[in-house]
């Protein structure tokens, strides 16, 4: 009796030491693959010659309910070059969408505030009409790069049913109308909080920054 109890007790600690080790390897390779999709992400909208750095954890926060679109702090990934601010790129939140939020990765040259470019990361547009946002189905999203603030000029920032110069979609205008709201309050951030944003901080050096929020307006 005692024998078999030993026997089975062996059997459940050498079970439950099987499920741990397995689970500890997949968390770490859920966080291999999060942070190899992230770093894909934000090497479309900036160049990966364009930077030398850790984009991934030179990181910041920054928090603006009006421009950033949320008032939860949210990330700004940080490229430089030769410690030299190249680029910033600013997660921002449409929150009008026609089902619910929009979530956008902003990139903002430093030196001439012009964008780098654009992409959704997360939208829950009805199918076929949210896919005109999504790079891998349309160009749509593309456009932006090039633009700044004062091109066009505020009345530009517009789709063109409202008068301004950008596309909106046959049947569908509330989709792109938040889009180009969201990344016209991206710019306006950018431009009053850019200095703040790039404040040469222990984050610079590779390690993650917690805690500092820029623009809590």
């Amino acid at each position: 009796m005692a024998m078999t109890a030993a026997i089975l007790g062996a059997f459940a600690v050498a079970g439950t030491t099987l499920v741990a080790l397995t689970e500890e390897d997949t968390k770490v390779l859920i966080a291999q693959n999060e942070r190899a999709s992230l770093q894909r992400k934000l090497n479309e909208v900036v160049p990966r010659a364009a930077y030398d750095n850790d984009i991934t954890a030179d990181t910041t926060l920054a928090a603006s309910k009006p421009l950033l679109g949320s008032p939860k702090p949210l990330t700004v990934y940080r490229a430089r070059m030769e410690g030299r601010p190249v680029a910033a790129v600013l997660e921002t939140v449409a929150p009008d969408g026609y089902t619910g939020a929009i979530r956008l990765l902003v990139a903002v040259r430093y030196d001439d505030e012009s964008l780098l470019g654009v992409r959704v990361i997360e939208h829950r547009e009805t199918p076929g009409l949210g896919d005109w946002i999504d790079s891998e189905r349309s160009d749509w999203i593309s456009h932006f790069a090039g633009h700044s603030l004062s091109d066009p000029d505020d009345l530009g920032w517009r789709v063109e049913k409202d008068g301004g110069i950008f596309d909106q979609f046959t049947g569908a205008t509330i989709t792109p109308r938040a889009v180009v709201k969201a990344v016209h309050n991206s710019l306006k951030y950018f431009q009053t909080h850019k200095d703040e944003l790039f404040r040469t901080t222990e984050a610079a050096t590779g390690a993650p920054q917690e805690g500092i929020e820029h623009g809590t307006e």
